[in-house]
């Protein structure tokens, strides 16, 4: 119990129940990483330094180390970033190296995960190409309302680029492939070094005065901050910006930005795409059209032939219907009914006439003297001069009679009168 009282009362008293936490290893490290890559401060910095202890495994990864005259840094690039370097390093190298920085657990040690290098010295460059952009594009040159729209079918092509290039050559190839029958202007000029920027004002301007090209690509191949300067050059990028002849920019590669690219109607990530984009018609869609012409040609020529085909046959019945054979027909027609009809009547009125006929010869059959006849009367006659006898006036004793019954007559001699 006594204890306590021998330590002096300036000393801490030790706590009954710990409170500080243990780490492992293992998890500080882990703790630690995390510090540094939630500080977004440290996940976005250039560190400028000197390469030493550089290698390049198998895996396709780089490792170095950065430093200068007090300090020094890891630095790892991975594989995929490491691809799309244009830099060949090696020790002794002074470079600026960007990326983030965080703690490799396993060494304990943190270090530089690096995605972009550039030289020493692109830093001041970068600032002047700042300081040249703000300039001109408070100017309005790099307005996108000055973009002028590119020809679908150019007939004339220019242009500038260094004629021993690979840039040329591809170009090139992709015009001849594409559309091989525009005609391609070269206007040829360093693109590099200080007469570059001159040189390439001087091509402009000879392609838009004497050349007169449909459009115009002004272009290289990839290459440092220095290597693409001459087309950050105020005169070239200025000479672009009044191009007569819209322009297209294939300056470098796809991660390449100059100001030639803000000046120009149109940027292309590469010389070849920039060659494929001045040619949006290619001599296959030129082909495709004209087969989709020839075969609307065709239907329109046989839809036309078969609407004449039809107008003619409607004209020649309206022909037939006003022609004089047509009425011919039809008079020759209404003829026969006529003639019908005539028949007809005719036919009518006889068989009316014959039955009046008949009609009077039973009336006449009635009135015949031989009717009379049958009925028991007789018609008497004269034998010398066949005179009728219609009076006892008329014969006397002796005359011969011939007397005619219905069935035929014969003859009797007057013995004498009777009285009437």
């Amino acid at each position: 119990m006594h204890l306590i009282e021998e330590y002096p009362h300036s000393m801490s008293q030790i706590p009954l129940f710990e409170t500080t936490p243990h780490w492992t290893v293992t998890e500080l490290t882990r703790y630690l990483r995390q510090v540094l890559e939630s500080d977004s401060s440290l996940q976005d910095v250039w560190v400028q330094g000197e390469i030493s202890n550089f290698s390049r495994p198998s895996s396709g990864h780089l490792y170095f180390t950065l430093k200068d005259a007090g300090s020094s840094l890891r630095c790892v690039v991975w594989k995929t970033d490491a691809s799309r370097l244009r830099l060949t390093l090696q020790d002794g190298m002074a470079i600026e190296a960007h990326g983030a920085i965080s703690v490799y657990e396993v060494g304990g040690q943190y270090q530089l995960y690096v995605n972009l290098i550039k030289p020493v010295g692109e830093g001041a460059l970068y600032q002047e190409f700042l300081r040249l952009k703000a300039l001109l594009d408070a100017e309005g040159l790099f307005d996108p309302s000055r973009k002028r729209p590119l020809p679908e079918l150019p007939r004339r092509i220019g242009i500038i680029t260094s004629p021993t290039g690979a840039a040329l050559r591809d170009m090139l190839n992709t015009l001849r492939r594409r559309l091989p029958l525009a005609e391609v202007f070269i206007a040829p000029s360093p693109v590099q070094g200080d007469e570059a920027p001159a040189r390439l004002v001087v091509a402009l301007e000879i392609l838009n005065s004497k050349i007169k090209p449909d459009v115009i690509l002004i272009a290289r191949g990839g290459g440092s901050i220095e290597d693409l300067w001459a087309f950050n050059d105020e005169r070239v990028v200025r000479a672009v910006a009044v191009s007569k002849t819209p322009v297209i920019s294939g300056v470098g590669h796809e991660t390449d930005f100059t100001l030639t690219d803000f000046a120009a109607d149109l940027r292309a990530p590469t010389p070849t795409a920039a060659a494929e984009l001045a040619t949006a018609i290619t001599i296959e869609d030129l082909k495709y059209a004209i087969g989709q012409l020839q075969m609307n040609l065709t239907e329109s020529i046989h839809s036309s032939l078969e609407s004449r085909r039809v107008d003619l046959g409607n004209a020649d019945l309206q022909l037939k219907q006003f022609s004089p054979i047509r009425r011919l027909q039809s008079d020759r027609q209404r003829v026969d009914e006529w003639g019908h009809l005539v028949e007809t009547a005719i036919r009518h009125k006889l068989d009316l006439s014959l039955l009046r006929v008949q009609a009077l010869d039973q009336r006449l059959v009635a009135l015949s003297p031989l009717e009379v006849l049958k009925r028991g009367y007789a018609v008497v006659k004269r034998s010398k001069d066949a005179r009728l006898v219609d009076s006892v006036k008329k014969v006397k004793r002796g005359d011969e009679l011939q007397v005619r019954v219905s069935d035929g007559s014969f003859n009797v001699n007057v013995s004498g009168k009777a009285d009437g």
